[in-house]
Formats: C-alpha cells, sequence, structure tokens
C-alpha cells in the first residue's frame, strides 16, 4: 500500500511539472477574468472569486465535484479563525467609537505634546485609534480635530490631516485585528502575535515618512482653506462624558498586550506559558477586551442589556460583505493549491533571483491599483501567493504578510472610496487629493516594502 502510494504521488508530481507552464497559464488567465468581473462587469468582488475559483479550476481539469470540495474546504478553513478576530475587534471599535474615547484620546494627547507638536500628537490618535477601528470611523471621529487645528494655526489643512490620514490608513492596512492583515496571516499561516508587533513597528516609520515628512512638504505648497462641510457636519455620535483617558488606553492596548505576553512566556518557555497561552490567544484576549468595552464603555455609561445587544448586533452588519469576501479569498487559494498551481509555482519562485517579499508585494500592489479596494487586493493577493510561499525556506510567512499589506496600500485614487472620502472632508480638488493623499499612500507603501526587503536582508 504505501509503495502504490509513494507511486501514485511520484506519477502526479511529474504530471504537475510536465504541465506546469499550462497551470500558470490558467492562473493568470483566471487572474484576468477576476479583474475583468469586478472592474467591467461590475461584479461584487465575493462572486468574482467564486467564478475564477470554479473557472480556475475547471480549466486545470481537476474534476467538478473536486473544484467544488476545495471551494468549500478553502472558504471554510479561511473564515474558522478569521471571523472570530474581525467580529470581536468590529464590536471593540463600536463601543470606543460610541463613548468618544478616540475624540478624548486625541485631546489628551494634544494636550501632552503641546500645539507646537500638534502634528505629532495628530499622528499619535489616529495610531492609537486606528487599532481597534476601521479606517473610514476614525477619520469621521478625528477629522474634527484637524479641523480645528488648522483654523486655530492658519496653516494648510494638509499639515494635521496627512498625519492623521496615514496614521489611520497604515495601521488598517498593517495590523490586525484589522481584516486585511488577519486574514493574509490566516492564508498564509502566520503566527498573529509575531503579525501585530511586526505590522505596529512597521507602521510607525510608514506613518511618519508620509504623515510627518511628506505632510510638511506639501502643506508648505497647497493650502487647502478648512472647507465649508466643517460647519455643517454632523457630530459623531457619542454618549454623555467621555471615558477617562487611561481607561480607553487600557483598552486599546489590552489585546497587544495579552497577545504579546503569550509570545514572549512560549519563546522563552515559562513555566505559565499554557495560561498565558489561553489568555493570550487572539479568541480569549480579544473576547475579554470585548466583554470590557461592552461593560466599561456601555454598562457603567447608562446603557441597559438592550441597547449593548443591539449595538454589538450593528458592529457586524458592516464585516458582513468583508467575511464573504475573505473567504472567497480562501477558495481561491485552495483551488490553486489543489490543481497543483501552487506547488509548481511556489518551486519555480524558490529557484528564481526574485525576491518573494518583491513578488507578493507587486501582486498586491497591482489589484490594488485595478480594482481600488487595499482589503480585497491584499485578501486576494494573499490567496495567489498562499501556495506558492507557504513554508518557502528562508522566509517567514510574517514577512511575506507584511509584503503584500504594503502592496496593498498603494496607490489610492480615482477608483477607492477612500480618496473621494479625504477629498470631501479636506474641501480638496481632484488634482490636489492626487497630489497629496494619493502621492502619501505610495510614499507610505515604498518605505514600507524599503524596511521589509532590509530586514530580511539583515535575517539572512
Amino acid at each position: 500500500m504505501l509503495l502504490q502510494c509513494s507511486v501514485e504521488l511520484r506519477v502526479s508530481e511529474l504530471t504537475v511539472q510536465e504541465h506546469g507552464p499550462f497551470l500558470l497559464a490558467m492562473t493568470m488567465g483566471a487572474v484576468a477574468l477576476l479583474l475583468i468581473l469586478i472592474l467591467w462587469a461590475r461584479l461584487h468582488a465575493f462572486l468574482a472569486l467564486l467564478i475564477s475559483s470554479m473557472a480556475l479550476g475547471l480549466a486545470c481539469g481537476m474534476d467538478p465535484l473536486k473544484v467544488l470540495k476545495s471551494i468549500q474546504f478553502g472558504f471554510g478553513d479561511a473564515l474558522g479563525f478569521i471571523a472570530v478576530v474581525v467580529a470581536l475587534g468590529a464590536m471593540i471599535g463600536r463601543f470606543l467609537e460610541h463613548s468618544g474615547g478616540g475624540r478624548v484620546l486625541a485631546e489628551w494627547l494634544l494636550g501632552k505634546f503641546g500645539r507646537e507638536h500638534a502634528q505629532w500628537a495628530v499622528l499619535a490618535a489616529a495610531f492609537l485609534v486606528g487599532l481597534p477601528i476601521f479606517f473610514e470611523v476614525g477619520f469621521i471621529i478625528l477629522v474634527p480635530l484637524a479641523w480645528n487645528l488648522a483654523r486655530e494655526s492658519k496653516k494648510s489643512l494638509l499639515f494635521y490631516g496627512l498625519p492623521m490620514t496615514a496614521a489611520l490608513t497604515v495601521t488598517h492596512a498593517m495590523i490586525p485585528p484589522h481584516p486585511a492583515p488577519s486574514a493574509a496571516a490566516s492564508l498564509l499561516g502566520a503566527d498573529l502575535g509575531k503579525t501585530i508587533l511586526y505590522g505596529a513597528l512597521l507602521a510607525i516609520p510608514m506613518a511618519i515618512s508620509g504623515g510627518i515628512v511628506y505632510g510638511r512638504w506639501i502643506a508648505a505648497r497647497i493650502f487647502v482653506p478648512v472647507p465649508e462641510i466643517a460647519t455643517r457636519n454632523r457630530p459623531v455620535e457619542e454618549s454623555g462624558t467621555p471615558p477617562p483617558v487611561g481607561l480607553v488606553l487600557l483598552l486599546l492596548l489590552l489585546p497587544v498586550l495579552f497577545i504579546f505576553a503569550a509570545s514572549v512566556a512560549d519563546l522563552l518557555q515559562l513555566p505559565s506559558r499554557t495560561q498565558l497561552g489561553f489568555l493570550g490567544h487572539p479568541f480569549t484576549a480579544l473576547l475579554l477586551t470585548a466583554l470590557l468595552s461592552m461593560y466599561l464603555f456601555g454598562a457603567r455609561r447608562g446603557l441597559n442589556r438592550e441597547q449593548i445587544g443591539k449595538m454589538a448586533t450593528d458592529s457586524l452588519m458592516p464585516i458582513g460583505t468583508l467575511l464573504a469576501i475573505m473567504g472567497g479569498g480562501g477558495a481561491f487559494k485552495q483551488v490553486l493549491i489543489d490543481s497543483g498551481v501552487g506547488p509548481y509555482a511556489g518551486a519555480l519562485l524558490a529557484s528564481s533571483a526574485i525576491s518573494p517579499l518583491l513578488v507578493a508585494y507587486l501582486v498586491a500592489a497591482g489589484l490594488r491599483m485595478a480594482q481600488g479596494s487595499a482589503t480585497v487586493a491584499i485578501i486576494t493577493a494573499a490567496g495567489i501567493v498562499a501556495p506558492l510561499m507557504k513554508g518557502l525556506a528562508g522566509y517567514s510567512p510574517e514577512m511575506i504578510v507584511l509584503a503584500l499589506c504594503a502592496g496593498g496600500t498603494i496607490l489610492s485614487h480615482v477608483n477607492d472610496s477612500g480618496f473621494w472620502l479625504v477629498s470631501e472632508y479636506f474641501g480638496m480638488t481632484v488634482p490636489q487629493t492626487l497630489r497629496s493623499w494619493t502621492t502619501m499612500k505610495v510614499i507610505t507603501s515604498l518605505v514600507g516594502i524599503a524596511f521589509i526587503l532590509a530586514a530580511q536582508a539583515l535575517r539572512g
């Protein structure tokens, strides 16, 4: 029996090697089909991923029922971990938003840094608020702060607006529990604690380069006054007096501290590593933080059980689409593996002189530029490269995840909703938005991949 299995495995490997170029061609065709369905047919990314997965499997000669089983397994495998992480992260962000914690944190940091260093205060506030909160929500919470500072200082709105948007967009793209980096980590089998730590460390120079350095330079060349929308904008929903800033900081950093403690305990083989491993698992760390958020930002502030339950339910509604897309990315990945494309392309990549990190970066960057959404680009790119790079010698999955995320955050332009959000709330024309917001995104992305390649070179 063992001899028969060995022979069958060798025959299968020979078949994959023989038809490898054809399989690669079919994969490129499937990616092209995916882009056509999203960009030309205007089909939802989830449906486009399912159709492209089926088309790829059938084109590669897989049995039709096997294609469906691969899609089912890949979809479930992708969501089995990530759905819990994203759902709990969304709940934490919703209660923080409702309590007014983001605003009080920004004002506290502004007081600590002083008006003369307000740029850094805005950047730090946006970085911390951006850890659990989606870009769009964090933007709406903090944009009044940028308006007020620009009005008082008579400076261009970009002087304060770009540090804010740079920090928010970088944390959204690079650090779990945000959907894109979480999904990429799951698909590539990366350690979530390490991904959070490395992503946070990398996000700092990315945000500073685009927000502070470029923000100062472009603000001296484009004067953007406080827009009319600032006088008629509806304030963000908040409940009563904002919570103490220490409490806000604790809730923001608590899951990161739990996960980090578990990683350190495992690394040092401490006697308490089992208990810390349980508390530091993303499920437990985020669940405890979510429950504390409900109590401290909900029950303690006068919300009854029904209101708390409704807020938790409401927080999950926007992530339904994201979870479907993540599952679709997992399905596409599994078809790549089961069709034999992944192992063949992985072998080619291992023998190539091109860095796999650069390949991952360029795949995600291409998808981002083509269809606009960073989340869709990173998840789709992760589904494409995961079968190629999983277990690749000399490259940690965490570094590949970061390369994907850095590529997926590049070049936000007119096909990205974030582009129009910034343009509207900053009162800028399209050319001004391209020169400020879009260029800032390119700078942060290039700085990110430069640091990643440098870290890999030092590691190697």
